[in-house]
């Protein structure tokens, strides 16, 4: 595929539901919250926003729309508006990356589609990012998060039954210490559960950090005894809260990997190229975020030297 300015999307035709090619609906999260808000508005008034996609002699594949879809094959609507982004799919999804903004694309959304134009459009990183605009690490790290889901964690998160949220940002620091069979039990333990992202983080350190007896509870199901417990927990002999031994522990634990990081990475034995590979863009993320949390740490020790 050359490197040339995208096309932009064509004038929106009516075409019929049977005509549309849904191979691309598992690149797009579920929700069925934002569905149902979406299916009231268009039993109000109609479709607004055309579905777009691909094009071809053979089919219309759909790239984006795929909760009007839903919604209009539940309100028995026979046609719907569509626009062509390109005539071939590796153009498409490009054209559909570049204007994520616009579609709101999620970060696993990004990845599934990031995922298809290298194992079925046979695209290297370095021509994705380069179609993108976008850096290789930029589109290394999307596809690297998307090679650590198991197939439970990822059907739960694009079924929309566990928050995505949720395990980017609570689950995935306790994949690379517990591994991803425990994450798979947690995540098996609280979809469809509907709680709030406050709870699975509760959830999560309990039985991440906390005996075993808890972990049973939260695996068999029993989830008000665990919250409830979190919530009761007094305050410690030495006077901190439950909130405060949990940063502690983290402090104490980013400390410890610290140190270990400074120790072993001068080892001579560290030459091969696939680590050095995936070093180097586990490196360019630490580095980047490097700033804030040096920020985050003064703010804290200033904080917390005013006593």
């Amino acid at each position: 595929m050359e490197n040339r300015p995208e096309p932009g999307p064509g004038p929106a035709t009516l075409v019929e539901l049977a005509q549309l090619d849904l191979r691309y609906e598992g690149c797009r999260l579920k929700s069925p919250v934002a569905e149902a808000r979406l299916l009231a508005a268009i039993a109000q008034t109609g479709i607004q926003q055309p579905l777009q996609g691909i094009e071809r002699s053979s089919a219309r594949v759909l790239l984006d729309g795929f909760k009007r879809l839903r919604c209009a094959q539940k309100l028995h609507l026979s046609t719907v508006p569509f626009v062509s982004l390109a005539p071939e799919e590796a153009a498409g999804i490009v054209c559909l990356l570049r204007a994520a903004n616009d579609h709101a694309l999620s970060l696993l959304e990004q990845a599934r589609f990031l995922d298809e134009l290298k194992a079925g459009c046979g695209l290297s990183v370095a021509e994705i990012a380069q179609q993108l605009s976008r850096s290789k690490a930029w589109v290394s790290l999307r596809l690297g998060v998307l090679a650590e889901l198991s197939p439970v964690v990822g059907e739960a998160l694009f079924e929309g039954s566990f928050p995505v949220y949720s395990y980017l940002y609570t689950l995935r620091p306790f994949r690379r210490l517990h591994g991803a069979a425990l994450i798979d039990e947690f995540v098996t333990a609280l979809r469809g559960k509907k709680l709030s992202s406050r709870q699975i983080e509760q959830l999560a350190n309990g039985f991440f950090r906390g005996p075993e007896s808890f972990r049973q509870e939260i695996r068999q199901g029993h989830l008000t005894l665990p919250l409830q417990q979190l919530k009761d927990l007094p305050d410690d002999p030495d006077g901190c809260s439950e909130w405060e031994r949990l940063l502690l522990a983290d402090l104490e634990q980013a400390q410890k990997l610290l140190v270990r990081l400074m120790t072993k990475s001068p080892d001579e034995r560290l030459s091969s190229r696939p680590f050095r590979a995936q070093a180097h863009l586990l490196c360019a993320g630490l580095l980047s975020r490097l700033p804030a949390f040096t920020k985050t740490l003064h703010t804290l020790y200033d904080h917390c030297g005013q006593t």
